[in-house]
């Protein structure tokens, strides 16, 4: 059977020549092959969603330039592109590492409650009510311009953030939220932290988003929302104290001046549908390979 022991010498024609030699090969080449496609189908289908798919277009361009540079032999642009192919790697870890850093996270994550069933109706809802509720409270702070960062944490844990503020542990309610941000109060400056259905602490302080392309007319709230939700799979509900306008952050990217139905039907749409429907999903895949095993037997 064909062995590769050292990864620099490895032989292509040599690998796939080892298929005819012994049948075993073939198998375990194919299934090679299908997992490396696969691997490439679920990269591509992640950095399609993210800002790092128009660096790799650009990548792939300096690829292609590089090999046609060797191809006609043109030695000075060859050997500057190949030096910098060389240190590609390294390049990539730093460019993508906010993408890298939350695809890690997601592959870590352990949805017991799901997994085991315990997603019922009432913990639905319970999350309706603390959408509600959280409505209630932004609506109310944004008439009176009360500055607010409100975050909803998701599947992604963010306890280094939620460290960085006061503990509270406490049940959700509008009036609760809206003391909270009362200008000039201990706790206003920062961000409230709500994991599983109360608020964890509040005076949290978020990442700001280094992206240049962010208006500069949004202050530092907004850039610490974007910061969290591109970091974090985490749901930011923003209010703009010198507006009084309420914005929403999800996946690095800003939803501006949305009304409370408005915001309702997001929160409602990212916390409870998305997630029952991709449970459903899994459920129905798991339902018909019982009935192809029963089938089977």
């Amino acid at each position: 059977m064909y062995q590769n022991n050292n990864l620099y010498t490895f032989d292509l024609y040599t690998y796939f020549k080892s298929w005819t030699e012994n049948p075993m090969n073939l198998i375990l080449g194919i299934l090679d092959i299908l997992i490396v496609l696969f691997l490439l189908y679920k990269a591509i289908r992640f950095l399609r969603k993210t800002r790092a798919w128009q660096l790799l277009k650009g990548i792939a361009i300096l690829i292609i330039v590089t090999l046609i540079s060797g191809w006609v032999k043109l030695g000075i642009l060859n050997m500057i592109l190949t030096t910098i192919m060389t240190y590609g790697a390294i390049i990539l870890i730093v460019v993508f590492a906010p993408e890298l850093r939350r695809s890690l996270e997601q592959l870590g994550t352990n949805q017991f409650k799901r997994f085991f069933g315990i997603s019922t109706k009432s913990i639905e809802n319970k999350t309706k009510e603390t959408i509600y509720m959280v409505a209630i409270a932004a609506t109310e702070m944004a008439k009176k311009k009360t500055g607010a960062l409100i975050v909803f944490e998701r599947d992604i844990k963010i306890q280094d953030v939620i460290s960085t503020g006061i503990a509270i542990n406490s049940e959700i309610s509008p009036q609760l939220i809206c003391n909270i941000f009362v200008p000039n109060t201990p706790l206003h400056d920062g961000a409230l932290i709500i994991s599983e259905n109360k608020i964890a602490a509040a005076a949290c302080m978020l990442p700001l988003s280094d992206d240049q392309a962010i208006s500069k007319e949004l202050g530092t709230r907004h850039r610490a929302a974007i910061g969290l939700s591109k970091n974090s799979d985490s749901i930011v509900v923003v209010v703009s104290e010198e507006t009084g306008k309420i914005s929403i952050a999800k996946d690095g990217t800003l939803i501006a001046d949305v009304k409370e139905e408005t915001l309702k039907k997001i929160l409602l749409k990212n916390l409870i549908i998305e997630p029952r429907n991709s449970e459903n999903k899994k459920t129905k895949k798991e339902e018909k390979v019982e009935k192809s095993e029963e089938t089977k037997e």
